[in-house]
């Protein structure tokens, strides 16, 4: 017993102690990721998706991500992100890229839905990470008002209470989320693409990524039965305009009635 006191109040025990903890923790950790990832919708390719994907990948993507996806100066490594972040860069037009610049800009797709899937494919066999989701959480369905709750917490500083998009720093932006497709707006809350943070199930569960979508959708079509959104910047860009137009038909006015008094 002496001796394992002694032990005890070693140097190095409180060291030990934390490496412990922190394995432990890690360990609990990547467990939890590894459930919220086996309960996300899943797609299935065949080999011949893969390999096709393949082909393009190399003819197409890794003179920047590199062979294999393993990444490079230009680019960043693929593996382990999974097909929902192929299928939202590639399917927005996003990648390739069309230059450098603080962010990947939205254009026109290079690749159809066929040679897509079939890159998500190739990406997804090279690493476990997020799938594409399944029809059922897109099907605009869920609680709005939820939804509604849920994007004012975790989204409205970057994208706008009215997901009008806004400025972020360094010449980047939170784009505006009308004419989104749900499939692209849930893919992006699990791949976190640009600035924005990775929303995994443990974060906002799937069908709280649905809600945010029946939410988003609602307000698009809702429009703005108040008059004219003003661009929905909130009530400073609003008030400014008043003020300017207000200030503006007084001088007007103004102008008008000293030409009259001459």
């Amino acid at each position: 017993m002496k001796a394992l006191s002694q032990k005890r109040r070693h140097p190095l025990a409180a060291i030990a102690l934390l490496l412990m903890g922190l394995l432990i923790t890690g360990g609990l950790y990547a467990a939890a990721t590894t459930v919220n990832e086996a309960k996300a919708s899943t797609t299935s390719y065949s080999a011949n998706d893969v390999e096709e994907g393949g082909k393009l990948f190399a003819a197409n993507c890794a003179t920047c991500h590199g062979m294999g996806a393993s990444g490079s100066q230009a680019g960043p490594s693929l593996v382990g992100v999974g097909a929902a972040a192929v299928d939202f860069q590639v399917g927005t037009g996003r990648m390739p890229m069309q230059m450098n610049g603080p962010q990947a800009m939205k254009k026109p797709v290079q690749f159809n839905d066929e040679q897509t899937r079939q890159l998500s494919a190739y990406v997804a066999s090279l690493g476990a990470g997020p799938a594409v989701p399944e029809e059922s959480l897109l099907d605009g369905g869920g609680d709005a008002a939820a939804g509604g709750e849920l994007f004012r917490t975790n989204c409205a500083m970057c994208h706008n209470a009215a997901a009008a998009g806004g400025a972020l720093t360094r010449g980047k932006f939170a784009p505006a989320l009308a004419d989104v497709s749900g499939k692209h707006i849930y893919e992006a809350m699990v791949t976190g693409p640009q600035n924005m943070p990775v929303f995994s199930d443990s974060n906002i569960t799937p069908e709280g990524k649905r809600d945010i979508i029946t939410f988003l959708k609602q307000i698009e079509t809702t429009g703005s039965p108040g008059g004219a959104d003003l661009g929905s910047l909130g009530p400073v860009a609003e008030g400014l305009f008043v003020w300017i137009a207000g200030l503006g038909v007084i001088i007007a006015f103004t102008i008008w009635l000293t030409s009259r008094t001459s």
